[in-house]
């Protein structure tokens, strides 16, 4: 099990606020089988350089990984970890120099956050030149967030019909059903989607993965949760090339 999408570094962001905490949500994440942890703190544009993210991260990861050295437990050494950015969308990104520097590591995978209001051909453009002129693998994150806020759903479908992969939240499956319904339906219409916890901590957003697989094998059999892990282990494993 991979989860792809966390904000699990301490300090960092509005996740994990310390060692603790981190060392909390991991154990949390063995216990329900996960093998991989992909870090995913934000990133915004207006807030600081490419630069100062990259070094507050690299602080984060060292901590984390100084933590796991120290406490000398099998389980927690072997839980594979990466590390990204969710990147807010923000304008002209498709053309920042240091855009690349966000992927997850190894890999030209970017997972990008939406903004929560009506998308429109400046968006699509955006996102179409990442994928064609960047030759960046785009992750929408947590697809299932942004309907609500769409008028013009042409402009929204147009985007999800580009070569990308659609992110959706695990929670979304367990609360509301509006969300759920959504959620299922693109699983049956796409098969480029993924899963991750987006979890934060372990009171109000704890990573609850397995409890979403349970719903997806009840609804549609346990082959799209096969489909889906797949997909998730060969996008990290290969660095470039196209979902």
């Amino acid at each position: 099990m991979i989860d792809f999408h966390t904000h699990i570094l301490p300090g960092i962001d509005d996740g994990s606020q310390s060692i603790e905490e981190t060392e909390g949500l991991l154990r949390e994440e063995l216990r329900q089988g996960v093998e991989q942890v992909v870090a995913t703190p934000h990133f915004y544009a207006n807030r600081m350089s490419v630069e100062q993210f990259l070094d507050r991260r690299a602080k984060s990861i060292q901590l984390l990984e100084e933590r796991i050295a120290n406490l000398q437990e099998e389980k927690l050494s072997e839980l594979k970890l990466r590390y990204g950015a969710e990147v807010y969308f923000f304008t002209g990104m498709s053309r920042a120099e240091k855009l690349p520097q966000l992927c997850i590591t190894g890999t030209n995978l970017i997972l990008i956050e939406m903004p929560f209001e009506p998308w429109t051909e400046d968006h699509l453009r955006e996102i179409r030149h990442m994928i064609k002129e960047r030759e960046l693998r785009v992750v929408l994150a947590h697809v299932e967030r942004y309907p609500e806020f769409q008028r013009k759903k042409a402009v929204f479908e147009a985007v999800l019909d580009l070569p990308l992969i659609l992110q959706l939240n695990a929670g979304s499956f367990l609360k509301s059903r509006t969300k759920r319904k959504f959620c299922l339906k693109l699983l049956k219409e796409k098969e480029n989607v993924i899963l991750g916890t987006d979890t934060h901590n372990l009171s109000s957003r704890p990573p609850r993965l397995a409890e979403a697989r349970e719903v997806i094998i009840d609804k549609m059999g346990s082959g799209r949760i096969d489909l889906i892990d797949t997909q998730m282990r060969n996008m990290l494993n290969e660095s470039t090339g196209t979902f």
